[in-house]
C-alpha cells in the first residue's frame, strides 16, 4: 500500500461567524514506510491565508480559520512525534510554520490568483 487519501468534508468560519461546510476544505495523506508513517496535508481554500483568492485581505476570516489549521498541524506533529516540514511552494501559497507564510502586499492586495482557480 502506498497511501491512504483521507477526503470529506471540512468547516470554515465567514467574517460573522457563520459556519461552512466545504468539500475538500483540506486533504490528508498518510503513508507507511519503513523507518515510520508519514502525512502530508494539503489545503484548497483561502480561508486560511491573510487574503482571498482575489487579493482581497479578509482578516476576520483569516484570524476565525487560521488558528484551526494551526491546531490541526501542532496535533500532526504529536500524533507523528515528529515536526512537520513545509511542502513546496505552489502558485497558491508556501507553509510557514504551522500556516501559510503571509503574502506580499502591494497597494493594500494580496495578489491576484483568480486566473488559475479552477472551478
Amino acid at each position: 500500500m502506498g497511501g491512504i487519501l483521507v477526503l470529506g468534508s471540512g468547516a470554515w468560519f465567514d467574517a460573522g461567524g457563520t459556519r461552512h461546510n466545504e468539500y475538500r476544505l483540506v486533504e490528508l495523506m498518510v503513508s507507511p514506510d519503513e523507518i515510520g508513517p508519514s502525512a502530508e496535508l494539503a489545503v484548497y481554500h483561502d480561508v486560511w491565508g491573510r487574503c482571498d483568492f482575489r487579493g482581497e485581505p479578509h482578516p476576520a476570516i483569516h484570524t476565525r480559520n487560521a488558528p484551526r489549521l494551526a491546531s490541526a498541524l501542532q496535533e500532526l506533529d504529536q500524533l507523528l512525534g515528529v515536526a512537520a516540514e513545509p511542502g513546496e511552494p505552489t502558485y497558491y501559497g508556501q507553509a510557514e510554520g504551522y500556516g501559510l507564510r503571509a503574502p506580499d502586499i502591494l497597494g493594500g492586495r494580496g495578489p491576484d490568483l483568480t486566473d488559475a482557480v479552477l472551478g
